[in-house]
């Protein structure tokens, strides 16, 4: 276990290009910052700066903007042996923000046949997977072939190397063709993954969680593989809930919100740490959730994720 990873992701890698002119429309908007997207990037790039060993498992263009994100990846500390770059010529996805107030932000993707969701089976590396204690999955590298097998082949290989796997939901609609195609995966990888992480509008994805309680949700998951779920409720907190039936509420942190996105990915990978070091799920609820005040507060997303210091502290700060 010396030797492995403690986490590889698997999905998107993308440019965020974030309005510098804030409280102003786009359409009044002519400068921007960039910075390195995509949710499973940004959730590996937070880990790196916690201090785990993480690597990342994608399709980028072969341009500046591929170029862009693998040197990023390098710089804090993701490994990216097996960042593919594409060969015939898809662009990175880009997403523009809008921070028109601290509680009115939008994004603008650009997603039309993008390099992650080109990400082929024969990307995925059965040896890099084996090496590992978990595998993160995103729920937007779901969305379309080849990308979609390639994750299934990826959690195949968890599956039979007894790697753990984490499902984190990032439902964006963009790319999806209809809400039935996202039930029908969401589903899929929930009831193999060991551990779920999403917003309650997320879980609401799946058809049949619709009508359920937090509760009712992760009491159906767990007559499959899953032992751990995490259910978001933004400024309200959030809940876990353990196969041993254990129920666990975490509190929001109070911040002085710049804008309202990157909090489920600054979350999930203050979270994943804790957890995978061994701490208790009230501890990796409160890890989640100061990290996310911390990068609400920034102008950025993946600069922004936190050390471990600035997570303690504010929890000390707000206890």
């Amino acid at each position: 276990m010396a030797n492995k990873k403690h986490i590889v992701a698997i999905g998107r890698a993308a440019v965020d290009l974030n309005a510098k002119e804030i409280n102003r429309p786009m359409e009044e908007t002519s400068t921007f910052s960039k910075y390195v997207g995509g949710s499973p990037a940004n959730i590996m790039i937070g880990a790196a700066k916690l201090g785990l060993d993480v690597g990342m498992i994608a399709n980028v263009s072969d341009d500046q903007h591929g170029r862009f994100v693998t040197n990023y990846f390098n710089e804090v500390g993701v490994d990216t042996s097996q960042i593919h770059v594409d060969e015939e010529g898809h662009k990175i996805g880009l997403t523009f923000t809008e921070i028109k107030s601290p509680t009115e932000s939008s994004i603008l993707m650009y997603r039309e046949a993008v390099a992650d969701l080109f990400l082929a089976p024969e990307h995925v590396d059965e040896l890099y997977i084996k090496n590992s204690e978990y595998l993160l999955i995103s729920g937007t590298a779901l969305a379309q072939s080849p990308s979609r097998e390639s994750v299934l082949k990826a959690l195949a290989l968890a599956k039979k190397h007894d790697v753990k796997v984490i499902f984190e939901l990032d439902y964006r609609p963009y790319n999806w063709r209809n809400t039935e195609e996202t039930s029908i995966y969401y589903e899929l990888i929930a009831e193999q993954a060991d551990v779920v992480i999403g917003t309650r509008d997320e879980f609401d994805m799946v058809e049949r969680y619709q009508a359920l309680s937090d509760q009712e949700i992760s009491n159906v998951l767990f007559t499959k593989n899953p032992n751990l779920v995490v259910i978001k409720h933004g400024v309200q907190g959030s809940f876990a809930f353990d196969k041993a039936g254990n129920i666990y509420e975490g509190i929001a942190f109070k911040a002085n919100v710049v804008k309202t996105f990157g909090a489920g990915d600054s979350y999930a990978a203050a979270f994943i740490y804790a957890y995978v070091k061994g701490k208790s799920v009230e501890e990796a609820l409160q890890y989640g959730a100061a990290s996310a005040a911390i990068v609400v507060s920034s102008h950025s997303s993946s600069e922004a994720m936190p050390t471990v210091e600035k997570i303690e502290d504010l929890i000390k700060e707000q206890s």
